[in-house]
């Protein structure tokens, strides 16, 4: 089941042959992670990218009032790390947690540049992944300057259908940049 999710996700951006995935495989590590615990902490260095089989990441900065403000959930087929410490190899500055109890799959940073040499579609696949994340968060930032809270809900529905009656409305608040109170108060009007 692991491997055919995978697959199916490489498949859906990319040709791969049996022998090239086979290679990926090999590179792979399992993980579960439990609710609550931490993939990554702020100011570490992001060692690996995990793919997500079960369960859901939250990747998230607090600020200086310790308000939390959640950038990217993460549900089963979804990959996440901190971008810029996985890519740079310095401390990065997001926190990334399991919001349930979550299985995924580690690719580390030394093991990615090795299959981008041996397997060429697997750097087109990343490069994919890494415009449309691009892509992505560009209309987030250009959606939270210009839309209302109430838009910026009906975006989060369509993003992740799968969590809106999964996380807490506190999680949900805090992507789309608003109190929990006003996110009920919001859905109450609709």
């Amino acid at each position: 089941m692991t491997e055919e999710l995978l697959l199916t996700n490489f498949r859906k951006h990319i040709a791969i042959t049996d022998a090239e995935f086979d290679m990926v495989l090999k590179k792979l590590i399992p993980k579960k992670i439990k609710r609550k615990q931490f993939f990554l902490h702020e100011d570490q260095v992001a060692k690996d990218v995990a793919f997500v089989i079960s369960g859901c990441l939250r990747s998230y900065s607090i600020d200086e009032n310790g308000f939390e403000h959640i950038l990217q959930f993460a549900p089963s087929e979804w990959w996440m790390t901190d971008m810029y410490s996985f890519v740079s190899q310095q401390p990065g500055n997001l926190n990334i947690d399991a919001l349930e109890d979550t299985e995924v799959l580690l690719l580390s940073r030394k093991n990615q540049l090795e299959l981008f040499d041996h397997c060429p579609p697997l750097e087109r696949y990343f490069r994919i992944l890494t415009e449309k994340s691009l892509v992505s968060t560009r209309q987030r930032l250009i959606n939270n300057l210009s839309l209302t809270a109430l838009q910026r809900y009906q975006n989060f529905c369509t993003i992740y259908p799968t969590l809106i009656h999964t996380l807490a409305q506190k999680q949900i608040a805090a992507f789309i940049g608003v109190t929990p109170q006003f996110l009920s108060k919001l859905k109450n009007e609709r």
